[in-house]
């Protein structure tokens, strides 16, 4: 986690606190908190205690652990259900898996790292990092770039200064000018790629969700493997994956600002 303790006051530390516990994914005791935390001990003490207070986080004094709290399961439900396109798009996902019967994914920006709302397996599943609800890198992954391409250009240096430029496979993007020339290339095609560049044997296509005025809501895309498809075969989904994202779109639209949605009559690439 990348605390900041120059914050706006109490509330950006104990967001920094929640996002320690929660990167651990399993109960965490003081000491532990204490050794990777920005804070002294008396504030950090402090922010857990009024966190606990709050429900945000729950303590088991038997154990001495940490974990989070119910009150963020129902916050997060309620996010998920008001924020995320999950709710919106499930059947749209449940057509398309049907339709490839290879994994899709649906995924949004959270800051400048994937957050994956939703996901359908292939018929045959595949092992893969992704997992509903799981945070993943942007840079090097096919929507992650999907979105990343069509950001505005003031918006896109500040994302790509927090990436992490970790080189997971042989194929992985490390610098920002080539992930800058691999985006170019994306918003000529309208679709990018993975190409084993996260995961060794993993390959996608991907197409932006975009609302009417270009807007990034979100990214879906249809993952397989080297051992049963090619980026050619993938490539011919993206038409397919490009209707259905704008349908996604289109619905978000009237879904959330109603009174000013229009048809949509802008085809993507």
């Amino acid at each position: 986690m990348a605390a900041n303790p120059a914050g706006d006051g109490t509330v950006a530390k104990a967001l920094d606190v929640l996002d320690l516990v929660a990167a651990h994914a399993r109960p965490v005791r003081f000491s532990d908190l204490l050794g990777e935390s920005p804070y002294p001990k008396a504030t950090l003490y402090r922010l857990l205690q009024t966190l606990v207070a709050q429900g945000m986080l729950s303590y088991d004094p038997g154990a001495g652990c940490y974990t989070l709290g119910i009150r963020l399961v129902r916050l997060a439900h309620v996010a998920w259900q008001q924020s995320s396109l999950a709710p919106i798009a499930r059947p749209l996902l449940d057509r398309l898996s049907a339709e490839v019967g290879e994994t899709v994914h649906l995924a949004q920006l959270d800051n400048a790292q994937v957050l994956y709302v939703d996901k359908r397996n292939a018929r045959d599943p595949v092992r893969m990092y992704s997992q509903a609800g799981k945070v993943g890198p942007a840079y090097c992954t096919g929507v992650g770039k999907a979105m990343l391409a069509f950001l505005p250009e003031t918006h896109l240096p500040g994302i790509l200064a927090q990436q992490s430029w970790h080189r997971f496979t042989d194929r992985t993007l490390t610098t920002p000018e080539a992930l800058q020339a691999d985006l170019a290339a994306i918003r000529a095609r309208g679709h990018a790629f993975d190409n084993e560049e996260h995961e060794p044997g993993i390959i996608c296509v991907a197409v932006p969700i975009l609302s009417t005025g270009g807007q990034v809501l979100g990214a879906l895309s249809v993952t397989s493997t080297t051992a049963r498809s090619s980026l050619g075969d993938l490539a011919r989904l993206a038409p397919l994956i490009g209707d259905i994202a704008q349908t996604i779109a289109t619905e978000a639209e009237n879904w959330r600002f109603p009174e000013h949605s229009t048809p949509r009559t802008r085809k993507r690439a």
